[in-house]
């Protein structure tokens, strides 16, 4: 004989499991009426105010489609610039809500207190030399000074190479971007070491002469530089990682921030699925489920928003190497909206 009390508590269990509860962060966000979000100290391309102190860059408009995916406005956020030192205790603490702030997904950090989401960019960590040094691989580098950023991952990679290579290397420590830039400009040291793409953005708008430096990888590894938020709120996680993904997905279904409207009217189950026409997504997520249309309408897709800001519509001019989608050879993988 059926138990039809029990049968029917299991439904209920299963059709609640579809919508999510809304956890501390989210609620302490919207009672709040924006996100907080750790940025750089000044990195054009991935972090750094305008001259009208708009923010602008590839790591700002990933804490902006947050922003949009919870309340539809793209300005409701706010950037505390954080050094690299400063940039996870920030986020540990309740400072910040979430630190898409070029940050490298390492085992360490994700076992203390920090959940990585989704890479919103792959790089390789460089060293920029003057061109004058004669110095061309990081071979050559030998007893060479070193200006790092404390708290960066590239402290690890000076001391690996130097030891690997024997180079004798001679880290000279910083405790925030602007000092690490400058005195390497001043010339007290002979090579600065941070992801490449960083390196890229400052030979280009903050030398005198860009072409007077070259700039090669410090190892043959890459790096996931990926947004980030603490341990403890399973559906704030979830926020964050699925409005990366809209990005991702966006590109990937072909949808852009001037077709989007068009793409409403699409036959196409995924696309309806992803734009909100066909209900579901947002719900499971304690979100409209229009949410990935309204980060497209507003950003536009992930491709789009490298190139205005790195790519090839940006002074830095970077190719998009690995981070293109897997269907044209990257390591951008977006996963199912569904």
């Amino acid at each position: 004989m059926i138990n039809w009390k029990i049968s029917i508590a299991v439904l209920a269990i299963a059709l609640s499991a579809t919508t999510a509860l809304a956890g501390p962060t989210l609620d302490k966000v919207k009672a709040r009426g924006h996100v907080v979000c750790g940025a750089s100290q000044g990195t054009v391309g991935f972090g750094a105010p305008d001259d009208k102190g708009y923010w602008r860059g590839l790591d700002v408009e990933t804490c902006r489609a947050v922003a949009i995916a919870i309340f539809g406005d793209k300005d409701k956020v706010e950037f505390v610039p954080l050094s690299g030192q400063q940039r996870i205790p920030a986020l540990q603490t309740g400072e910040i809500d979430v630190l898409p702030r070029t940050l490298t997904w390492t085992l360490q950090r994700d076992a203390n207190g920090v959940n990585f989401t989704t890479p919103n960019y792959y790089e390789f960590t460089g060293f920029m030399v003057a061109k004058s040094s004669g110095v061309t691989k990081v071979e050559e580098m030998t007893g060479a000074s070193v200006c790092v950023q404390t708290g960066s991952t590239t402290e690890v990679v000076v001391n690996d190479v130097s030891s690997k290579l024997k180079l004798e290397l001679k880290p000279v420590v910083f405790d925030n971007v602007a000092a690490t830039r400058q005195a390497f400009f001043s010339g007290r040291c002979d090579a600065l070491i941070t992801d490449a793409s960083a390196l890229a953005s400052v030979r280009a708008t903050q030398s005198k002469n860009p072409d007077d430096y070259m700039i090669f990888p410090a190892t043959k590894y890459m790096d996931a530089l990926t947004p980030a938020v603490r341990h403890g709120d399973d559906n704030w996680f979830d926020i964050v990682n699925w409005s990366i993904q809209a990005l991702l997905n966006a590109e990937l279904y072909g949808i852009t921030q001037a077709n989007v409207d068009e793409m409403l009217e699409s036959d196409d189950p995924r696309t309806k699925r992803f734009l909100g026409v066909e209900p579901g997504n947002g719900k499971a997520l304690g979100l409209d489920d229009k949410f990935a249309y309204n980060i497209v309408k507003q950003l536009g897709n992930y491709g789009e928003m490298f190139d205005r800001n790195v790519g090839k519509q940006s002074p830095l001019k970077l190719d998009r190497g690995p981070n293109r989608l897997f269907t044209d050879g990257g390591l951008m993988f977006p996963m199912a909206f569904q």
